[in-house]
């Protein structure tokens, strides 16, 4: 029982499960849903008609930058979704991790606002400008993710120096 208690206590505690069960996952996961129906709602009306109302070289822009974004955000939806499936424990979290693989979230296209101001709508910029710094969060959460799967993948293989300690506490603890 001691041992098992001590072997247990030398364990690092699992980032990623508090992870996904904190407000802070729960809020990113709304943050990203929300802006993904924000997003679509104004592609579809506002965003429609200001692309109509753009010079034609502006208009090649918007149409670029909007199939950019909304690949963006379908991709950070799939990373999110994923997480939320091993959270409720429909999938485990090695099959996120592997799931997430396919998806491009490491991925950006060239954005400079500068370089677009005037070309597009300002709600316009500021979708593009909000998916990114969720993509940018995404992907420090992905980076955490693997590293902790990789370093628990590391602590299970064997290892000559924690049998050795494990013989010697069972020899003082019974």
């Amino acid at each position: 029982m001691n041992d098992s208690k001590n072997k247990q206590s030398a364990l690092p505690i699992p980032f990623t499960s508090r992870l996904f069960k904190s407000p802070s996952f729960t809020g990113l996961y709304k943050e990203g849903m929300n802006l993904i129906e924000e997003t679509a709602s104004y592609l579809d009306g506002e965003g429609r008609e200001a692309a109509r109302k753009l010079q034609p070289a502006n208009s090649l822009v918007y149409a670029s930058e909007s199939m950019r974004l909304t690949t963006r955000l379908m991709q950070l939806a799939s990373w999110l979704l994923l997480q939320r499936a091993a959270k409720e424990g429909e999938i485990t979290p090695e099959q996120a991790t592997k799931e997430c693989k396919g998806i491009k979230i490491d991925r950006f296209f060239s954005f400079d606002p500068n370089n677009l101001n005037g070309k597009l709508p300002d709600p316009m910029l500021d979708l593009i400008q909000r998916s990114i710094r969720l993509q940018e969060r995404i992907q420090h959460m992905d980076k955490m993710i693997a590293l902790e799967l990789q370093s628990d993948r590391v602590s299970t293989a064997q290892n000559p120096i924690a049998d050795q300690i494990s013989k010697i506490r069972e020899a003082f603890h019974g």
